[in-house]
Order: structure tokens, then sequence, then C-alpha cells
């Protein structure tokens, strides 16, 4: 049984949300992709996340032999002195870690295992559960976000990609479908970073905001995001748990457009038995 036919054995009802136009406008309603009905698995959610982070982090390690290249022998007992190696010809320490220029006790070993791997279909049904979520307001307002919108996700013309090119018109937008309180709580929620990252190149940090689905991220619209705090730019084909789940806690509040929308349908098929 394919992961996709487990899937279908417990789908929700089909969803239906507002079709937005480029302005804001009424254009219709759009039914929600089966990827949407999917149950949310908080467990495997967390799983993919942490599989997706440890992914990216950089391997580290000591030179095995780092502090170790010396001629310090111990003098043994019986010489009035403590039994520490030390160099040839003078009385200082060397190789034990406690010596200045000695081995660290325990360093950071490059044969340690970081990556903390997942199967694909774990990772295929963790990224369709994370998008599912983005369609449960509860779920959403639980992770913080705050927004006026009564169905979930925001769905936008595949027009408004091109036609908004300036970012005080994809705010007017925000404000329209509901979603501009989240920007605000972003902006007020940025702060000084407390420790020595404020001298390493982060001295910020800000909260996630709106992450924004849509088919081209080289387009006006996407271009116009960037000025926003807090959101993040995807396309169906780059959408995974890091975006949709930050700090693997599930429900981000997203705006998609209706041809990235109908991609994700395309992309996450359910096959119902």
């Amino acid at each position: 049984m394919s992961v996709y036919t487990y899937l279908a054995l417990y789908l929700r009802e089909p969803i239906s949300v507002p079709l937005y136009s480029w302005d804001g406008g009424d254009a219709g309603q759009v039914v929600l992709p089966d990827v949407y009905r999917v149950p949310v698995r908080k467990d495997l959610i967390r799983r993919v996340y942490l599989s997706e982070f440890t992914a990216r982090l950089q391997p580290k390690g000591r030179d095995p032999m780092a502090g170790k290249r010396t001629s310090a022998r111990s003098l043994g007992a019986h010489h009035g002195v403590s039994r520490v190696p030390r160099i040839r010809g003078s009385m200082r320490a060397a190789l034990v870690n406690m010596a200045r220029g000695g081995r660290l006790a325990h360093p950071p070993r490059v044969e340690k295992v970081i990556h903390e791997r997942v199967n694909k279909k774990e990772r295929i049904l963790g990224t369709m559960s994370a998008i599912a979520a983005t369609s449960i307001p509860s779920l959403v307002r639980e992770r913080g976000h705050r927004f006026n919108s009564e169905f979930l996700p925001v769905v936008v013309e595949s027009a408004a990609e091109q036609k908004i090119a300036k970012t005080r018109d994809l705010m007017t937008l925000l404000e329209k479908t509901g979603l501009l309180p989240d920007i605000v709580r972003a902006q007020s929620g940025r702060r000084q970073r407390a420790g020595k990252g404020k001298r390493r190149g982060r001295r910020m940090k800000e909260p996630k905001s709106i992450l924004f689905i849509l088919e081209d991220h080289r387009s006006p619209l996407a271009l116009a995001a960037k000025a926003l705090p807090g959101v993040d730019i995807a396309t169906p084909d780059s959408l995974n748990v890091l975006l949709l789940a930050p700090g693997a806690v599930p429900g981000r509040l997203t705006l998609v457009t209706e041809g990235a929308l109908k991609r994700l349908g395309e992309k996450y098929r359910v096959v119902v038995p």
C-alpha cells in the first residue's frame, strides 16, 4: 500500500475557501486540493523537521592528533612532582587536557553523526501533514499568528504575481484579506538578540510571519513581499517542513496563489482506493 492510498482512508471533508482577486476583491470560491485534507500528525512533522534541520548543519571536528604531537613523557613516581607528562628537557607539562597547549578533554569529532535521517515516505507524509495544518485556523492561532480571515489558507488569483509590484500595493491586499495584523505583530516583535550573536552577523531577531507560496520566487509580488518583516517566499517545488512548521510547530499562516495551489495538488496527489 502506497503512502497516498494510506492517507486516502482518513481524508476530511472537502474544503472550500474564498478566492481573492489581485486587488483584494471577491473572485468566487476555490476547492483546496486533497493534500489539505490529510490528518495532522504533529509527531511526524517534528521528526521530519529535525531531519531537514540537521541536514543543514555544517559537520565540524578537531584534528584527532591536536595537542598530542609532543615528546612529553611522564617521569613516574618518586620524583617529588606530579606524574603528568612533561616535555623532554624541561618540567613543562603537556599532552594532558589541563596543561597549556594540551589536548581538549572532549573536542568535537568529525565522526559524530549529526544528521537524523528519515524514510522517504515519512518525509512525504510529514510534508503533506504540515501543508494540511495551514488550513486549520485553530492551529494557526496556537502558533501566535494574528489574522481576521475566517478561512485559511488565503488564496489569490495568479495575476497578482505580476500586477502587484510595490510593497504598498501588497499591504493593501493583505489588509483586505485579513492578514495585515500578523505583519504588524512581526514588526513589533523585532528585537535585539541577547549574547555574542550580536557581533556575529545576527544582531536582530524577528518572529515568523506569512509564508507566500508562489509560482515564481522572482516574480514582482515576491520581490515586493521581501520588504515585509518575518515573511518567507517559496514555490510548491521548494516547500518543506522548515517553512511550513518553523520550530516543528505546525500551523504557519500562508498566502498561496491559484496557480501554486494547482501545482500543490499535482505534486502531492492523494489516490482514493
